[in-house]
């Protein structure tokens, strides 16, 4: 399996690393000839706004947008979950919107106030999953073909799949448990 991982802000190297790790190609993308011949893409967390500027620049938002309506598999996580949503409520970025979801920037405050808990996500398991959440975003609404993976005890949404689409509200690649990168390897194999 050969997984790309935009590498154009962000914790893309982070993400190649889990990928490693369970034995699957990493490949850095940074420009659309680079997907050709990919079984998948992971959009890594980082700052929203940079990472969509530079993908309009590159031409890389119209591409991956015809790429995942043809149910290409994209995991987002953090910013990558902001790029990935159809509706954004505050903050004006020009997504690759296939997402029928809504999202709110920077949801839990500022830097400071980013934190850890440990979450139960039932499609990885029994033990609840480390999430890491660094000026997150939370997902707002979702539409009737979405399916809420996790949510806070508060009732906060922070991971949902629609398809082969795959998004967290934390970063999985900054823990040492590589469960959701295998759910999302399960998922473009057709195991889930």
């Amino acid at each position: 399996m050969k997984i790309g991982v935009l590498a154009l802000q962000g914790a893309f190297a982070e993400h190649s690393a889990v990928l490693q790790r369970l034995g699957v190609e990493a490949v850095e993308i940074r420009l659309p000839g680079q997907l050709e011949n990919l079984d998948g893409l992971i959009l890594p967390g980082g700052e929203s706004t940079s990472i969509t500027k530079l993908m309009r620049h590159y031409a890389l938002t119209k591409k991956l947008h015809e790429m995942a309506v043809n149910g290409f598999p994209l995991f987002g996580t953090c910013a990558g979950m902001i790029v990935l949503a159809k509706g954004i409520s505050n903050g004006k970025i020009e997504p690759v919107g296939v997402m029928e979801i809504d999202v709110k920037r920077n949801a839990f405050g500022r830097q400071v106030d980013s934190f850890e808990t440990d979450v139960a996500i039932p499609v990885l398991g029994r033990n609840k999953f480390h999430a890491v959440f660094i000026r997150a975003p939370l997902i707002a609404s979702v539409g009737t073909d979405v399916e809420i993976l996790a949510k806070l005890p508060n009732g906060t949404i922070i991971a949902a799949r629609q398809g082969k689409l795959l998004v967290t509200a934390f970063h999985p690649e900054l823990t040492d448990d590589p469960r959701f990168h295998q759910y999302f390897l399960d998922i473009i194999a057709g195991k889930k």
